[in-house]
């Protein structure tokens, strides 16, 4: 059995946040049922790359789910809603807000009608406060949040980070307050209502940024590849390519200096401990740019390795994908799409001993489980759901 086994998620989410973590908890064996509107489908069937004329960035975050397709605004619609949440555990959605409460499916309407749901709204402000009712995307959460205020080179402009991690910080902390309402239902018989705000996970984040502000009085800035308070704890340039070098003691600082042949810096008053070596960054940082420059890559890490120094190349992702470490550690898992064919899909990244999970089921095609889940969940005819087509209730 796989950990979520048993658990049904009606699944209102589209875009990122909310179908990633739907994603995770599908991959955990939950069973998972994707609602999406007539024709169109989740806005992220209409984002590249494309194979076959299918998108693959969809088919990438919505394996492990069933897919129904339903007119939400159609009375009917509601009443096949209503239906599935008395035998669902979870229900989650990520629409601006007010959209559900303007259907008809508040949590207080679906509470009424399963005191044991579960019911996640993710948003970009969340329920409360002065900015509840504005829409947010992964970019503008980005951007209100502070980081990319502190992501980019020493001195440049703002820059966003390279994944969406306001949506997937917002995905995480939404499967942990799952799980979590999960082991308190267990315990009380009730459900709840969870409120995860894009912009508060995104402070949650910020590691010691708040602090250095606090604490220290200190506007963070953006420093490159610099780490703000660990030096050595940065990229530099090797002869051929770029090295990180993560000296994270005073004990590592001592290998280091060692593996590079300058035994001299160890007990150099000026670099001796972290808060001098930071304190005198912009001396040492000429000193280690020019020891490195002097072989390759390969060399350093044939070095640093036998010397026990954290350090590594900067990978493209050609590079990670084909790694034999990452090979060996199975995370990478080919599924087979039925109109994309093979797909190389990173998997769930959590390695259980006794419930491994895996991709048990590509992305759902838009309403391919029109029929299966009405027929097997609701008991619905095969005349009853001919109706509801050509009504145009389901897809």
């Amino acid at each position: 059995m796989k950990p979520l086994e048993g658990i049904r998620v009606l699944d209102f989410t589209h875009v990122l946040a909310g179908p990633y973590a739907t994603m995770i908890l599908g991959d955990l064996g939950a069973e998972v049922i994707k609602i999406e509107r007539p024709k169109i489908g989740d806005d992220s069937r209409g984002f590249g790359p494309y194979k076959n004329g299918e998108s693959a960035y969809f088919a990438n975050i919505n394996r492990d789910k069933y897919g129904i397709v339903l007119d939400l605004k159609a009375e009917e619609a509601k009443k096949i809603v209503k239906e599935l949440v008395k035998k669902s555990d979870i229900v989650i959605e990520n629409f601006k807000p007010g959209t559900m409460e303007k259907l008809g499916f508040s949590y207080e309407e679906f509470s009424k009608i399963n005191p044991k749901i579960i019911y996640v709204s993710i948003s970009g402000f969340g329920k409360t406060g002065l900015y509840k009712d504005r829409p947010g995307y992964d970019m503008i959460v980005q951007a209100f949040g502070g980081i990319m205020s502190i992501t980019g080179p020493e001195g440049g402009p703002p820059v966003r980070v390279g994944t969406s991690v306001g949506d997937i910080t917002a995905a995480l902390f939404s499967a942990i307050g799952i799980l979590s309402a999960l082991v308190v239902r267990d315990r009380t018989g009730k459900g709840q209502f969870i409120d995860v705000a894009m912009l508060d996970c995104q402070l949650a984040i910020l590691e010691n940024a708040i602090m250095r502000y606090y604490i220290a009085g200190e506007i963070p800035g953006p420093l490159g590849t610099r780490h703000p308070s660990i030096v050595p704890f940065q990229a530099f340039k090797a002869k051929d390519d770029w090295i990180v070098i993560a000296v994270g003691n005073d004990n590592l600082w001592g290998k280091f200096c060692r593996a590079v042949g300058r035994e001299e810096l160890i007990d150099d008053p000026r670099f001796k401990t972290n808060p001098k070596r930071l304190e005198n960054y912009k001396i040492l940082k000429p000193i280690i740019d020019e020891i490195v420059s002097q072989k390759t890559v390969d060399e350093w890490l044939e070095i640093f390795l036998k010397a026990e120094v954290p350090s590594t190349r900067i990978n493209t992702i050609d590079r990670t994908v084909n790694d034999p470490h990452v090979k060996a550690r199975g995370i990478l898992q080919k599924v087979k799409h039925p109109v994309i064919g093979d797909m190389l899909i990173p998997k769930l990244p959590i390695m259980f001993s006794e419930t491994p999970v895996d991709i048990e089921r590509p992305a759902p095609l838009l309403g391919e489980h029109n029929d299966k889940v009405l027929k097997e969940l609701l008991g619905y005819t095969d005349e009853e759901i001919k109706s509801l087509k050509v009504k145009g209730v389901l897809g």
